[in-house]
């Protein structure tokens, strides 16, 4: 079946039964998931599946529908279900797809990698057994694990609008994970670590990810808590993005419209440390999010949104830049049996020149965080408080787990502060960060 030609048909027969404009989106995937216990498959997934979502827009009045079936007379009902749909929304005058001119030209991107759909289930098997094996092997007291897995998935997505205006392009991802449990003197400690690859050849071997977790969770063991104090924190690259999420929600175009961010009169202002860079690139090679266009048909591209820590932009959709009077900054992120919303593509603090160990190296006392549990900030008021655990830091050096305290300060502090930055940043998800190093935070504990 050709996706291009029957999203643009849809398309058509929408334009022809009333509706002014019209886009639809269209998804077909296959995935793969196992999971292993103790050598024993515990769970395995295959399956696909597809989808078709329609919108369509008249007199400012927006309906949308979505449907698994692509027979004819399906199809048929959905165009005729989404007009009608229609006529029950309010008119707003924001309503509407891109411009015209906001669908240039999209950027050439390497997504698919045809070796992860050849891959026969035995190995994607063989890999999460010596996975979990490797843990297993690197400490007697690794007595369980909560699952380890292989997973992977590949994609095509189409999107076809009244514009005259077909996108299409083929995806693929596949990940690795182990999550042990570690037991001493009655305690239990449970810790995972993982690999993602858009690319099979690229990611990490089994074995690394098994010996990667079960250092994770050893290190747990023999937890306690510290007093109630001021210290420097530093966070590890896999929590720190818990930070990033609170201002990307604050960065969000429509929470600034309604006047529900903490930073909705900064723009222009130096809301950060001078080494903060803050990027969302939806056009980078390998990463996690990278996709050619947005859910409504813009080509993505690399925003940065916080440059030497002053804010530069928000992010839009085309929806939410004609309420604030500006123009989208191609964000906006859809499946196909959902309307478009702000997101981001691969959303990261720009990388520093310092690694993990150096950071660690020059702080005497401080606090090594490494998991976040609870909040963590809240984009309206710019507060922010978590349970935390990690590492105690005393001369340089990391010495004891420490676990049941609380991080607390206000986003404004913890931006202005960040001292130190690593080199760590890994496109796993579309958030990311290196690990970074803020001067000082509260610390309750004892």
């Amino acid at each position: 079946m050709d996706y291009e030609e029957l999203a643009a048909d849809v398309v058509a027969r929408a334009r022809k039964a009333g509706a002014e404009q019209a886009d639809v989106l269209l998804e077909t995937s296959t995935e793969f998931d196992v999971t292993i216990r103790k050598g024993d498959i515990e769970t395995l997934t295959q399956a696909g599946r597809k989808g078709l979502g329609l919108r369509v827009f008249v007199g400012g009045r927006q309906g949308f529908a979505s449907t698994s079936d692509f027979e004819p007379e399906a199809l048929k009902k959905l165009v005729q279900t989404t007009v009608a749909l229609a006529a029950y929304a309010d008119s707003r005058s924001e309503n509407g797809l891109p411009t015209a001119t906001d669908l240039g030209a999209r950027p050439e991107m390497k997504l698919y990698d045809p070796g992860i759909e050849a891959l026969p289930a035995e190995q994607k098997i063989a890999l999460a057994k010596t996975c979990e094996a490797a843990a297993f092997a690197a400490d007697p007291r690794i007595t369980n694990t909560e699952g380890t897995g292989f997973g992977s998935s590949t994609s095509l997505t189409v999107l076809a609008n009244s514009h005259g205006s077909v996108g299409t392009y083929h995806s693929s991802a596949c990940s690795l994970y182990c999550a042990p449990l570690a037991e001493a003197d009655g305690k239990k400690q449970v810790d995972y670590d993982y690999s993602f690859s858009r690319n099979l050849d690229r990611l990490d071997t089994a074995d690394e990810v098994g010996r990667r977790a079960a250092m994770r969770v050893l290190r747990k063991l023999d937890a306690r808590k510290v007093p109630t104090q001021k210290a420097p924190i530093v966070f590890d690259r896999r929590c720190a993005v818990m930070i990033w999420y609170a201002v990307l929600n604050a960065l969000d175009g429509d929470a600034v419209f309604k006047e529900m961010s903490f930073l909705k009169d900064s723009l222009g202002k130096q809301i950060a440390a001078r080494n903060v860079t803050l990027i969302d690139d939806g056009t980078l090679m390998g990463g996690a999010g990278s996709a050619p266009f947005d859910g409504e048909g813009v080509p993505t591209r690399r925003n940065e949104l916080i440059r030497d820590g002053v804010l530069q932009m928000f992010l839009y959709d085309s929806t939410t830049a004609r309420k604030a009077n500006t123009s989208t900054t191609a964000n906006a992120r859809r499946s196909y049996n959902g309307l478009p919303r702000i997101g981001p593509f691969n959303l990261y603090l720009a990388p520093g020149n310092q690694t993990t160990e150096e950071i660690i190296r020059a702080i005497p006392n401080g606090f090594f965080v490494t998991d976040l549990m609870g909040q963590g900030g809240n984009p309206v008021t710019g507060d922010f408080s978590a349970g935390a655990a990690g590492l105690w830091i005393e001369n340089g050096e990391l010495t004891h787990a420490v676990e049941e305290v609380t991080i607390a300060g206000t986003m404004h502090d913890i931006l202005q502060n960040i001292e130190r930055i690593g080199t760590d940043v890994l496109f796993t998800s579309s958030v990311v960060s290196p690990t970074f190093q803020v001067a000082e935070m509260t610390i309750s504990g004892s």
